[in-house]
């Protein structure tokens, strides 16, 4: 079942709000949900500061926490919302754990790997390529980290 337009954007301002709540510890504000039959099942913010791991960013806190859910390695009728292009570590995460769809707000151009950079999902060797959606909630997701790091500064 393809989410309504409503249920979409309502899911990327749940990532949004995982963002807002990762730039209040001190996190470079991203977030991520992750949705299975039409439910949020695992919300996350970066993490890398408070656990001092440089893996603990929003995509694969949120895909660990959903596995734990679903009790399985795959996760195949899920879709992840990021405010965030994911980077290479996390597009190979989203692609091992075979998540259906990726919405994401804000591009990447230093840091992104799916529509910037290596663009993974392009490459021969990727297993699993997800349906790509970017730009939801982009502006919003970009003004977050435009503004935490200007307070960095």
């Amino acid at each position: 079942m393809r989410p309504t337009k409503a249920n979409y954007t309502s899911f990327m301002d749940e990532a949004l709000d995982q963002a807002r709540f990762a730039a209040t510890r001190g996190e470079v504000p991203v977030g991520a949900v992750i949705v299975h039959e039409g439910k949020v099942i695992a919300r996350a913010g970066n993490r890398t500061r408070e656990c001092n791991d440089p893996t603990a960013h929003a995509e694969i806190v949120a895909i660990r926490e959903a596995c734990a859910v679903l009790n399985s390695e795959r996760l195949v009728d899920a879709d992840l919302y990021v405010t965030l292009e994911p980077c290479a570590m996390c597009a190979a995460a989203i692609s091992f754990a075979r998540i259906r769809r990726l919405y994401f707000g804000a591009g990447d151009e230093k840091g992104g790997a799916v529509t910037n950079g290596a663009r993974f999902y392009t490459q021969p060797t990727c297993h699993h390529a997800p349906e790509i959606y970017p730009g939801l909630g982009e502006t919003e997701a970009s003004a977050l980290l435009k503004d935490f790091f200007k307070q960095q500064r």
